[in-house]
């Protein structure tokens, strides 16, 4: 097996591991999100009086705004420097190694 070669010691094991459990919790989170909207959706749907209709805002609002915020967190795992990357964690490294 492959496994059997890598050093789960090494640096660039330990990364790859990591960058692995973000994209795996990035991809978990779009699943709930769509499950969940998805939903929540057809409850509002069926819950429709006659003559109603279903494209109003109060039934998209959550979707929008976890939608930003899904976005947002792909940001994160897809381009890491996107926010609070590494060189904002060294900058605040030695920052706080001079107090």
């Amino acid at each position: 097996m492959i496994m059997e070669h890598l050093d789960t010691s090494s640096i660039r094991y330990k990364e790859a591991e990591k960058r692995v459990k973000k994209l795996k919790g990035f991809y978990m989170s779009v699943f709930v999100y769509l499950a969940v909207n998805l939903f929540i959706l057809f409850v509002n749907y069926t819950d429709l009086n006659p003559g109603e209709s279903i494209w109003r805002i109060q039934y998209f609002v959550v979707p929008i705004v976890w939608g930003i915020l899904i976005l947002l967190y792909g940001l994160t795992v897809f381009f890491p420097g996107f926010m609070l990357g590494r060189k904002w964690e060294e900058k605040k490294i030695k920052e706080l190694m001079k107090k």
